[in-house]
């Protein structure tokens, strides 16, 4: 099933994302976890968090394949309840963009490598060390369910030349070829 990418401005993506229960029957994880790969790639993404269907959990699927960069090969993973326990290295900056955010593109500094703590989809647990590239798509997707937008990582002078396609994003004012839900579609 294919989701609607929720539209910048809506709540959830500015929420703490909640834990996911391992003994929640009333969640079909592997589902999930199914749609939410569907979801990105209908999309063209290569990382989609649960907050980006509406559902504050600490949850997000990367697929960085696309990317076509050599050690991106195979980089396709499930993180379930994550915890980035530390972060190294020098920042270094790049081109970010967000499936919830579309058409906006900024540069985003980061640090250069991490280490981070979490289950897959079967709740097998890993502790994994990740650098470049890996790193800084797990780093967006992490920050989605710390309710963190890679636009909070820019100056207040960047955020005030956006503010206007910005809420026209939320109206759903936006050319887009992928399902999406706006939060003030259709409000004034």
């Amino acid at each position: 099933m294919i989701y609607p990418i929720v539209a910048y401005g809506d709540p959830v993506l500015k929420q703490r994302a909640k834990e996911i229960d391992k003994n929640d029957t009333s969640l079909n994880l592997a589902q999930l976890v199914e749609d939410m790969f569907e979801t990105m790639y209908a999309a063209h993404g290569v990382g989609l968090a649960a907050p980006q269907i509406g559902l504050s959990l600490r949850l997000f699927v990367v697929d960085a394949e696309p990317m076509d960069e050599k050690n991106l090969l195979g980089f396709k993973k499930v993180f379930v309840n994550p915890t980035i326990i530390e972060e190294t290295g020098e920042k270094w900056a790049f081109q970010e963009g967000c499936l919830s955010i579309p058409n906006i593109r900024e540069d985003v500094s980061r640090q250069a490598k991490l280490r981070i703590h979490y289950f897959d989809a079967d709740w097998n647990e890993y502790e994994e060390t990740y650098d470049g590239m890996a790193a800084r798509v797990i780093q967006h997707e992490y920050d989605h369910i710390e309710g963190t937008l890679f636009l909070d990582h820019l100056s207040a002078f960047k955020k005030r030349l956006l503010k206007n396609k910005l809420l026209d994003i939320s109206r759903g004012q936006v050319d887009i070829d992928y399902k999406m839900r706006f939060p003030l579609l259709g409000k004034r």
